[in-house]
């Protein structure tokens, strides 16, 4: 399937939640826009909260447009109240500005700044910090109506709750992002605003203040809420966010993250997080429903996500991470790889002495408590349930050496299919 218009991959994504304009399909196959999308730096890292955004940037410009990426180093300042029930901590210019640096570095792995239609990346607090209160409050608050805001349904809900409310602080935060499309519209002719679901209400205000001021029909568009079938959140597990920067989220635990996606959400997630063609993401879509044992569709989707987050050295490297809990080679592991991998299985720790001194293996696992005794061992091995680095133990008077030794200090065990431990030498 060749699509013919942006609009209509969009709508085959199911990447379109609501258009401002319903002559915006049309206008964006016939012009080439400059559109903006905001992305708030409360951490030195993007989460996959974040993706689907990103991923509406990538489209349209393999489609000619031209994106310029925000980073909201001034409204960081103050706080989006949109979707959140209580007030954000506030952050200072320095964290702000850190936290803004790394979010450019990790959307240079989407957007190209290079090329044809070269993206731009701008932080708004290079002109928000530089307004003075009273023109601002002069200039722009008189456009907005206080009684239009407090529909919103941001402000709504905050106001409903009386045990937290809103702060004025975070009350005047759609002024700001209005004012944001005003001087991208200004300076850059900057015409569409994109963003997820929640933004709509800063989007028609920023469009509105736009037209006032500077006459200019500009447009807006969203994007859906991601959900998963099951009705969890998307995005968390049971140790939190999973962050695009690897020293938060490694690329294995991110890899195996995608890998562990419920047939039922999968073909959506391949629609909105990959670039992978119609006729390849409906023929995973086949083989999710007629062989579902093989994963197909997770493993495309874990492989192009990682790849494109982490590069091809890393996706390769959580692959064989990933093969390695089911049997694989061990050896060719880095020490912090496996010790990612095995971070949740149970540790024990054991002098040195029983490499240097080439000891028997058994007594090692009894003394570690692994083993309850030397007959429990052989019975292990008589019947081909103990494995020493994923290979099995067939001799009970096997002694270790430094061959065995993973990473230079680590001894994964496993016993049965899916009973792991690993054991440390210290010196």
């Amino acid at each position: 399937m060749a699509f013919k218009t942006l609009f209509e991959e969009l709508q085959w994504r199911g990447m379109i939640h609501q258009t401002t304009h319903p002559e915006l399909a049309e206008k964006l196959h016939q012009e080439k826009f400059t559109l903006y999308c905001g992305f708030d730096p409360t951490s030195d890292s993007l989460h996959i909260g974040s993706l689907l955004p990103i991923m509406g940037l990538v489209h349209f410009q393999r489609w000619g447009h031209k994106p310029i990426v925000l980073v909201g180093g001034g409204t960081g300042l103050i706080g989006d109240p949109s979707g959140k029930k209580d007030e954000r901590q506030l952050q200072s210019k320095e964290d702000i500005e850190k936290n803004a640096q790394g979010i450019k570095k990790q959307l240079s792995h989407f957007i190209s700044f290079e090329g044809d239609s070269p993206a731009i990346m701008v932080n708004n607090a290079d002109w928000l910090c530089e307004l003075y209160l009273l023109d601002f409050l002069r200039d722009i608050g008189k456009h907005f109506s206080v009684n239009v805001m407090l529909t919103k349904d941001a402000i709504r809900q905050r106001l409903e709750d009386r045990e937290h409310g809103i702060s004025y602080t975070e009350f005047t935060y759609c002024l700001l992002q209005s004012y944001d499309y005003l001087h991208l519209c200004k300076n850059f002719d900057c015409r569409l605003q994109i963003g997820g679901s929640d933004q709509w209400g800063n989007i028609v205000s920023g469009m509105e203040l736009t037209r006032r001021l500077l006459g200019k029909e500009t447009y807006g568009l969203t994007l859906p809420l991601v959900t998963k079938a099951d009705g969890t959140k998307f995005g968390k597990t049971e140790s939190g966010n999973i962050w695009l920067d690897a020293n938060k989220t490694t690329p294995y635990r991110f890899y195996q993250f995608w890998i562990n996606q419920a047939d039922a959400d999968t073909p959506k997630y391949l629609r909105y997080f990959t670039l992978l063609s119609a006729e390849e993401i409906e023929e995973l879509e086949r083989q999710i429903q007629t062989e579902p044992h093989k994963r197909a569709g997770q493993k495309a989707l874990a492989r192009e996500i990682t790849r494109m987050v982490h590069g091809e050295t890393a996706l390769q490297s959580a692959i064989r991470a990933s093969e390695a809990m089911f049997g694989g080679d061990l050896h060719q592991l880095e020490l912090s790889v496996l010790e990612d991998v095995f971070s949740d299985v149970p540790h024990a720790e054991a002098p040195i002495n029983y490499i240097t001194e080439n000891q028997f293996l058994l007594d090692l696992l009894i003394n570690t408590g692994i083993l309850e005794s030397k007959g429990e061992g052989k019975r292990l091995i008589k019947n081909g349930g103990l494995y020493i680095n994923n290979e099995r133990v067939t001799e009970d008077t096997l002694r270790l050496n430094e061959n065995y030794l993973l990473g230079g200090s680590l001894l994964v065990i496993r016993l049965g299919k899916k009973d792991y431990r690993l054991i440390q030498f210290l010196k």
